[in-house]
């Protein structure tokens, strides 16, 4: 159980942040949602969303920084800019992203945020298991390079 300590302290916190920001705001905390808003809206409005995710961000990083978090290396940007993409799109496709459904939805007894949720569980097993098997992002770096200058010694 100690082993899963910190994630339990983590989830509750989340949890606890989601109904202050419900009972306070009447908002819900999905941040896919926010983060459009913010990139779509040019309302006063969206003053409490980039309140929301400098918070989001900044808190991260503060408590990192204070709490001397461990540094865990990036990742390479070929898989980065890809991952980003295809997280946007299934937020858009899902409407809406693990945050929404899996924290307020499944909180409010949403059957459309389970069902979301489960899918979310089950793609995420599913491209754990595919990147698994895939070959280093060095490798495919080194096949898009090859191509590259196949396609222009022509």
């Amino acid at each position: 159980m100690e082993a899963y300590s910190e994630a339990l302290r983590g989830g509750i916190l989340m949890g606890v942040a989601s109904w202050i920001l419900l009972a306070g705001a009447g908002r819900v905390s999905a941040v896919s949602t926010i983060t459009s808003g913010v990139l779509t809206s040019r309302r006063q409005s969206s003053l409490w969303r980039w309140a929301f995710l400098i918070g989001l961000a900044g808190g991260g990083a503060l408590f990192a920084w204070l709490l001397n978090a461990p540094h865990v290396p990036l990742r390479s940007s070929l898989m980065l800019v890809p991952a980003g993409f295809l997280v946007g799109f299934g937020t858009v496709l899902g409407s809406g992203c693990t945050s929404g459904h899996g924290v307020c939805g499944l909180g409010r007894r949403s059957q459309r945020s389970l069902l979301a949720v489960l899918i979310f569980l089950v793609t995420g097993v599913f491209t754990v298991l595919v990147v698994s098997l895939m070959p280093p992002a060095e490798w495919w770096a080194s096949l898009v390079m090859e191509g590259l200058q196949w396609l222009f010694r022509r």
